[in-house]
Order: structure tokens, then C-alpha cells, then sequence
């Protein structure tokens, strides 16, 4: 046992004592994720249109360099007039999700009356602050928030910081590795009084563009019939996409992609018969 004289006495503190005698473990000084492997989810996106607003997530999920997870979901019910999209650690976004609208709906039942679309914002804007600590060690979680305003009778929708700072945005927003390349597509195609249609078309394109640009967003599974959860918020409240019109849409958009590429590629010469070549 260790003896330390009356002046050199670390008193109660046990983790004072640890460090006296040299026993205290070493601090680590990487990120989690160069120790672990965590789950990432990538890219989201909500856009504002005539009757609400818009939400939709890519399904892939990374760990590294390698597919994690090929149909996860990130778009989700708060509660029946609002949604989160999340984007990060998988597994504390997840868990942020259902403590989310576990709070909502015990706020509901207290006070027999739902928390205003503001006040649901703020509350989320507390879980991101308090996952700071862990995002500061690569668990990082950015959120989407958006929902549709009853007071207001409009779609509203909110982006989030790591601290936990919120910001309102008045026509889209968007999170995630891939979130540069949709935000542009978004920013490009987007004008106010949308509707419906066109709306859920700058989405995907806005995903499909993600795609093909970031290795971590996942596009279109055509061969496992995998695509992108989109979902609306309106008066009416949170209602999910069918995965039939989905697909429907992706296939209008390959199809008028490759019209276009085929449009672009440069023109061979072809032989005619007299041996002589033309230019088809």
C-alpha cells in the first residue's frame, strides 16, 4: 500500500490517489470510429412546397469504406404532423429518434395538447447539444427537423449544428456526406409554389445526384428494388411515399438522364457501303 506523509495526503478523492501512484489510464486521443466500427447514415433532405413539406433519405448506411447497411431508414414520424431525418452515427441517431417522439407524445398526454412546431424544434435542439460529448469523439448526429405548422397553416423546417444550434430555413435544407451535391441539384430546380409532383421529382434527382458523386449515398437498388424513402407533411400530417410511385419517378428520371447522355456522346463514323466513311 501506498504511504504518503500528512502534507501529501490525497484525502477522500479516490481518483486523486489513482493518479498519486501512477495508475490513472491514458486518455484517449483518437476518435471512436479509428477505434470502432460505427454505422454512418449519409444523406437527407426536406424541401418546402405549396402544401408542406417534403423529406426524403437515401437507405445506405456506411461503416468505413464498406456498405454497412443497404436498406436503413432515416426518415421518421415525430408525431402526426411532423418528421425528423437523421444523418450520422447510426445508432445515437436512432436512439435521439425514439426518445424524440417519446417526448412528444408524453408532452401530448400531460398537457392533453401537442407541443407547437416551434417548441418541438427547441426540444430537439436540446438532444443534439447534449450529444455534443460524443460527437466531439466522432458520434456525431445532424438531424433534419420539419413539420407542418397548424398555427401558421405552412410547412416549416429546421437544420441543426453539432452544439445543437438551430436554424430555420424557408425553402430547403439538407444534411449529410452527400449534402453538397443534393443541396446544389435542390437550389437549382427549386421555386416557390411547387407542387406535390414536381416537388417529390427535385428530391430524388436531388438523392440521385448525391449518388453518383458521394460513395457514401446509396442511389436506386434496381436489382433488390431498394429506393429512397420520400415522405410528405401536410394539414393532413406525416404520410410515406409508396415505394410503387418511387419507383415509378426513378424510372422517369434514368430514363431521361440516359436521353440526355446519349444526347452528349460524341458521334461515330459509320462505313458506308462504297467503303467511304460518313459521320452517323
Amino acid at each position: 500500500m501506498p504511504v504518503f506523509t500528512p502534507g501529501d495526503d490525497p484525502g477522500p478523492d479516490f481518483s486523486a490517489l489513482i493518479r498519486r501512484v501512477g495508475l490513472a489510464p491514458a486518455v484517449p486521443t483518437a476518435d471512436v470510429s479509428d477505434r470502432l466500427t460505427i454505422t454512418h447514415g449519409t444523406t437527407v433532405v426536406a424541401i418546402r412546397y405549396a402544401d408542406g413539406v417534403v423529406m426524403a433519405g437515401d437507405r445506405r448506411a456506411t461503416a468505413g469504406n464498406l456498405i454497412a447497411h443497404r436498406a436503413i431508414e432515416k426518415v421518421f414520424p415525430a408525431d402526426r404532423h411532423s418528421g425528423v431525418a437523421i444523418a450520422g452515427a447510426a445508432g445515437p441517431a436512432m436512439e435521439m429518434v425514439k426518445l424524440f417522439q417519446l417526448q412528444l407524445e408524453h408532452y401530448e398526454k400531460v398537457e392533453a395538447s401537442a407541443l407547437s412546431l416551434e417548441g418541438k424544434a427547441n426540444q430537439l435542439s436540446a438532444m443534439v447539444r447534449n450529444n455534443l460529448p460524443a460527437a466531439m469523439q466522432g458520434l456525431a448526429v445532424v438531424p433534419l427537423f420539419a413539420g407542418f405548422d397548424q398555427a401558421r397553416d405552412t410547412g416549416r423546417l429546421f437544420q441543426y449544428d453539432v452544439t445543437g444550434g438551430r436554424y430555420e430555413e424557408t425553402s430547403f435544407a439538407s444534411t449529410g456526406s452527400g449534402s453538397l451535391h443534393a443541396g446544389t441539384v435542390i437550389k437549382l430546380g427549386y421555386h416557390d409554389g411547387m407542387d406535390r409532383a414536381e416537388t417529390l421529382d427535385l428530391a430524388i434527382h436531388a438523392l440521385f445526384t448525391a449518388a453518383d458523386d458521394d460513395s457514401a449515398t446509396g442511389g436506386p437498388d434496381l436489382v433488390r428494388g431498394i429506393y429512397p424513402t420520400v415522405a410528405t407533411i401536410t394539414a393532413d400530417g406525416f404520410d410515406r411515399v409508396g415505394e410503387d410511385e418511387i419507383a415509378e419517378r426513378f424510372t422517369g428520371l434514368i430514363n431521361s438522364l440516359a436521353a440526355r447522355e446519349a444526347d452528349r456522346s460524341p458521334r461515330v463514323a459509320e462505313t458506308t457501303t462504297d467503303g467511304e466513311g460518313v459521320e452517323a
